[in-house]
């Protein structure tokens, strides 16, 4: 097979870069860093394949470059491609779904934990060395085990959230996806049910939603106002789902209890937005997918996606098929 040009737009581990390097011409640009910006626009041109995550490939940097046959995502997420325009031009889109679940998983149900036992906030309370006698009341937390989940996207890491509070922590589980699928759990441990009996029902509500024209802002003043008083949110799957003056609204006027947030409308987080600050905000910096095990697989499936399809051979996970050869 003849050598290709390959534009990595985003720090690879060695051994991956050694990769692709052992089989393709290899330029490394990463534009989110001034040094780097001009030297991504223009490998451009030349490029068959990229890798790369967390930077928008919108139409007009497609259009820069002509001979472009396939782009790996270092996510599960699509949401900072332009998909109409890499279907137009068959350009193949692989991605890396199921080696995140179980992480992803395991940090939002710590959010859950978290934010119901008021781990942060105890926690600060120790470090600034006001913990002088026994805690009160006005500190207690809230009670996990045995209260309701409601998930909102019931996908291959709502599921893992499933099976951690049905199994883990006896928790009556209600589950909101568009496309009506089986809970992969016991009978009696979860049920389906419609956004608002969700929204109504759950004590803590997780966000597991891909961001896309339909869920763009759905978590907005009116899905606050049908919460449970006292409900918590937790946002482990895209920031612009939830509007976040809502959710400050819903916090302020204390309705909301809490709010985990992994995800925010925008990354990273301002210094000024008032999410930082909250007393009832727990504001994880999108960290769901960031253990050593895991960021590591995710290089090493989209590096394989990669080589796949430039070879002309069927990826491990491809978003979008590609016909550009």
């Amino acid at each position: 097979m003849s050598r290709k040009q390959v534009l990595v737009y985003r720090d690879l581990p060695a051994g991956q870069l050694a990769r692709i390097r052992h089989e393709h011409d290899v330029i490394v640009a990463n534009p989110r860093i001034a040094s780097q910006e001009q030297a991504f626009f223009d490998a451009l041109p030349t490029v068959q394949g990229m890798i790369g995550s967390s930077y928008p490939i919108d139409g007009a940097i497609l259009a820069r470059a002509p001979a472009l046959e396939v782009i790996s995502s270092i996510s599960v997420g699509v949401d900072k491609f332009e998909l109409n325009a890499l279907q137009q031009r068959g350009i193949a889109l692989c991605h890396t779904p199921g080696v995140l679940t179980e992480t992803v998983a395991d940090l939002i149900f710590t959010m859950v934990l978290s934010t119901s036992r008021r781990i942060l906030e105890l926690g600060r309370y120790v470090q600034q060395r006001r913990w002088k006698r026994s805690i009160g009341e006005d500190q207690f937390g809230w009670d996990v085990h045995g209260k309701t989940l409601g998930i909102l996207g019931y996908g291959r890491i709502g599921r893992a959230v499933a099976q951690r509070a049905a199994m883990g922590f006896n928790m009556p589980v209600l589950y909101y996806t568009r496309t009506p699928v089986p809970s992969g759990l016991p009978e009696g441990k979860a049920r389906t049910a419609s956004m608002r009996e969700v929204l109504e029902q759950s004590d803590f509500i997780v966000v597991v939603l891909p961001l896309n024209e339909q869920t763009h802002g759905l978590i907005g003043p009116e899905e606050f106002a049908l919460m449970k008083p006292g409900a918590i949110l937790i946002n482990g799957g895209r920031g612009p789902v939830v509007q976040e003056e809502a959710l400050l609204d819903a916090l302020d006027r204390g309705s909301l209890r809490a709010a985990g947030l992994d995800v925010f409308e925008v990354e990273p987080l301002p210094t000024d937005s008032p999410l930082i600050d909250h007393p009832k905000v727990l504001a994880l910096p999108h960290t769901g997918s960031a253990t050593h095990e895991t960021r590591l697989a995710m290089s090493e499936m989209a590096t394989s996606n990669l080589l796949l399809a430039l070879e002309g051979k069927e990826p491990l996970a491809a978003y979008l098929a590609g016909t550009a050869r």
